[in-house]
């Protein structure tokens, strides 16, 4: 199976970060069959034309994860570490040039984990199913998609498919879609799926609803490419350190970014309005993440500088609430140890990458964290509070270390090592039992 992987590894294009995106239509001029599995697996002819077809894929992932003072000492030890395991299965049906259907299985299994969620453990439910409709729009294209699908926006700051933790995330979802020259736009609006334990119980839920918009530009003079977008969220149970409530919160940001002779840069700025409660909300954060690769030097070093400031509540008990929701970003926002997220941050992080071989890149990653405002506590990547602002006037959270060898043989295959090393700040020092934490993580992972 896998010697015929590696063989087709040239003919067919890379998987997408969404599988949806993915279209195979080409096959149908390849008349070659006997014996390419593969090729049936990835395009089906279900008409006499070929334009009605059928397309499977899927992804198996194996995470082994160790964490000596995971929360900084504050959790129960855990001597031999946990196992991860996802799964994802997929069938995308093409009618013709205009219609189609999509679903996708997901099965996320936890083991050796004491205090699991449904993001750890959800052992099978259905993480998309989605019919969509496409055609012409003079010399553009317009698409209308609804059901249960994946949202991802931008650098995934605010809106992301969730894919470093175990389970991926999504929406009840109805979307439009356009293109036209340098102009890509998408209007949605959906309903979060909230993620359950058991099997096919992750229902529809009204509990938080996402809407929005999002504009990308192209071939922008000087800065290359420009995405502007708004964002609406609404959300019943919300919790702060400084309120909680039913929360009504609006987002409105613009992302530049680009690559020019070897230089990247990746700028973002959001500013969040709305109400929690009796409480306005005036949030915001900027970000710049930028780097240089000297490809003509051995290893190909690629420098990098990451920044950002993000805002937190800064006197409690008025009538303002100015912590920065992330809404739903990657869970692995600082790495896949996932120790604290986007939410009352000032944080640095230089890095390094090199090319040891073709298939072989290790990567060295530093980040330093304070808290931006003093009167606020600090997060977890779910918006879920780790410590209160009370404990300490201290702004160091603290550092992070963290290194990862990633081996891709080719595009079917990935694995990764990683190591994280956290050395506790002040602030945590005051807060609990601040000790310093060490993370060890193992993936294997096959995609076809």
């Amino acid at each position: 199976m896998l010697c015929c992987l590696i063989g087709a590894a040239q003919q067919y294009p890379d998987f997408k970060p969404q599988r949806f995106d993915e279209d195979y239509g080409f096959l149908a001029a390849d008349t070659t069959t006997s014996g390419n599995w593969y090729k049936v697996v990835k395009y089906t002819p279900l008409s006499a034309s070929g334009t009605t077809y059928m397309s499977f894929g899927g992804d198996i992932r194996y995470q082994y994860f160790y964490n000596h003072n995971e929360k900084w000492g504050d959790e129960p030890k855990d001597p031999d570490g946990y196992l991860f395991t996802r799964s994802l299965f997929h069938a995308d049906a093409h009618f013709g040039q205009h219609f189609r259907a999509f679903i996708e299985l997901q099965s996320s299994t936890a083991d050796g984990k004491k205090n699991t969620s449904p993001v750890d453990l959800n052992p099978l439910d259905l993480h998309q199913a989605f019919a969509e409709y496409s055609g012409t729009l003079g010399n553009g294209s317009l698409a209308f998609r609804v059901g249960r699908q994946e949202l991802l926006y931008g650098s995934q700051r605010l809106v992301s498919v969730r894919d470093g933790p175990n389970s991926r995330q999504s929406f009840d979802a109805a979307k439009a879609m356009v293109k036209s020259g340098s102009l890509k736009a998408d209007f949605f609006y959906s309903n979060f799926v909230i993620a359950q334990k058991d099997i096919f119980d992750d229902a529809f839920s009204n509990k938080r609803r996402f809407w929005g918009s999002y504009f990308t530009f192209s071939n922008v003079p000087l800065i290359k490419n420009l995405d502007a977008y708004y964002f609406g969220f609404k959300r019943k149970d919300a919790v702060f350190y400084d309120g909680a409530g039913k929360e009504m919160r609006h987002s409105v940001g613009a992302r530049s970014w680009g690559k020019n002779n070897g230089w990247r840069y990746d700028a973002e700025a959001i500013y969040q309005f709305g109400k929690l409660g009796p409480k306005d909300i005036s949030a915001w954060t900027a970000s710049i993440n930028a780097g240089y690769q000297f490809s003509g030097l051995s290893f190909k070093p690629d420098v990098g500088l990451k920044a950002e400031v993000i805002s937190g509540d800064r006197k409690e008990g008025d009538n303002r609430l100015e912590t920065l929701n992330p809404l739903f970003p990657r869970g692995g926002y600082f790495g896949l140890a996932s120790i604290i997220g986007p939410s009352n941050l000032f944080d640095i992080h230089p890095s390094i990458d090199l090319e040891l071989s073709k298939t072989i890149q290790w990567g060295i990653d530093y980040d330093i964290f304070w808290r931006y405002s003093t009167h606020d506590g600090i997060y977890a990547p779910s918006v879920v509070m780790i410590y209160p602002a009370g404990t300490s006037g201290a702004r160091n959270i603290g550092r992070q270390l963290e290194s990862e060898i990633v081996f891709t043989p080719n595009k079917y295959l990935y694995f990764r090592f990683e190591i994280t090393w956290f050395d506790a700040g002040d602030y945590l020092e005051a807060s609990g039992a601040g000790k310093d934490i060490l993370f060890v993580g193992v993936t294997s992972q096959l995609k076809f």
